[in-house]
């Protein structure tokens, strides 16, 4: 086996695609700032305990583990970047009010979660602490929303969905609240024949509630449909009243119901969404409420937010245009020094070629040429016959 190759679901970002990450990158944590979140930082390892606490089974599964040589605890390495937030949130800032805060870095996973899927993630994303009412979640939906947009994607649709829905089922039901983990699973699944299987556990309420659900999913009139066919206990109007209202926030974006929708179920609390892009099958945006995560920290909080992977983003756009650059030849005569470092500052990129090697390709595009006329350096164009001279 070559020492050059990787782990399966694991590569090398490699100078164009490194380039469109890096500007992506920027340009997003510019337009969070915007909305006034600010910039945190975690460490790429953390004691496990911690790491883990309050995330569900999922986030488990997907941990690298090892043990710190100089404690002989556990350690993990983040597969998910929100709950180191969380802690600072709840631990460090111990702040009164509401807190915007967003983050980027890289997260490790033992199995890639989708199709095509990276183990090692770029993650970004951006967090609200401190405000249960319904404005927290749509600020954190337009939020993602415009993310995407700014990123370039052409076309993309936002999912919603209300763990409140499914829990208000369970609660009401106590066979049902004991079988919630195999219910969840065959919700999100989609797999009607199997929630058939327990009705005979179930109030005959809750099991025609439950099987019906997969079937609620299509554009906002599925929340009429929904009143319609699932039992009236106030919980669940109250979670299809949110969905009408971050619906109707999202204006004229095309957007999308889907109640069995259950992801993270171990972890979020209320309202969740997913923008999806043609042809790829993969969620690229996940976000949604996960209220009182902080606890296990020390202080419980409501919370709201999402995140995305860069490297993911950037795949769904057109592959990027060579950046335009100077040609400029190899010297250590003060004028050409100064006039290369002049153009540099001026935010020009000056490629100066090594000697022998005038005529390979670059990795940019050089498109002018920086030449001496008259005594002095000037650029010109390269189809330019001065060029040459």
């Amino acid at each position: 086996m070559g020492k050059w190759l990787l782990p399966e679901s694991l590569a090398d970002i490699l100078p164009a695609e490194a380039r469109r990450i890096e500007e992506l990158r920027r340009l997003l944590l510019d337009l969070y700032r915007t909305y006034g979140y600010e910039l945190v930082l975690p460490p790429l390892v953390e004691y496990l305990d911690s790491l883990l606490s309050g995330s569900g089974g999922d986030l488990d599964l997907h941990t690298f583990k090892l043990v710190d040589q100089l404690s002989g605890r556990s350690l993990g390495i983040r597969a998910d970047m929100t709950p180191q937030v969380t802690r600072i949130d709840a631990h460090l800032l111990n702040r009164a009010g509401t807190t915007r805060l967003c983050y980027y870095g890289s997260v490790l996973h033992t199995l890639p979660r989708g199709l095509w899927a990276t183990r090692e993630p770029l993650q970004i994303g951006a967090e609200i602490y401190g405000h249960a009412g319904p404005e927290a979640d749509i600020e954190a939906l337009q939020l993602a929303v415009e993310s995407v947009r700014r990123a370039g994607v052409p076309s993309f649709r936002v999912d919603l969905s209300h763990l409140g829905v499914v829990q208000a089922l369970l609660d009401a039901d106590p066979a049902a609240a004991g079988l919630s983990d195999v219910i969840f699973g065959l919700l999100r699944d989609k797999d009607v024949p199997g929630l058939a299987a327990l009705a005979d556990q179930l109030r005959p309420d809750t099991a025609k509630a439950l099987q019906v659900l997969p079937t609620l999913y299509g554009d906002l009139d599925v929340l009429q449909r929904a009143r319609d066919v699932l039992p009236a206990l106030p919980r669940i109007a109250q979670a299809l009243d949110a969905l009408a209202t971050l619906g109707r926030a999202l204006g004229d974006q095309p957007v999308g119901v889907d109640l069995a929708d259950v992801h993270g179920f171990q972890y979020h609390t209320g309202i969740v969404f997913a923008v999806y892009c043609p042809g790829w099958p993969n969620a690229i945006v996940r976000g949604g409420r996960y209220d009182d995560v902080g606890e296990v920290y020390g202080r419980a909080r409501p919370a709201t937010g999402f995140s995305l992977d860069l490297r993911e983003l950037a795949g769904l756009l057109p592959a990027p245009i060579a950046s335009p650059a100077i040609s400029a030849p190899w010297g250590l005569e003060p004028a050409l020094v100064q006039a290369v470092r002049t153009l540099r500052d001026a935010g020009h990129i000056v490629v100066q070629v090594l000697p022998g090697h005038e005529h390979e390709q670059q990795e940019f595009l050089c498109d002018r040429a920086l030449v001496l006329r008259d005594g002095n350096w000037q650029v010109v164009p390269l189809s330019s016959p001065q060029a040459a001279s």
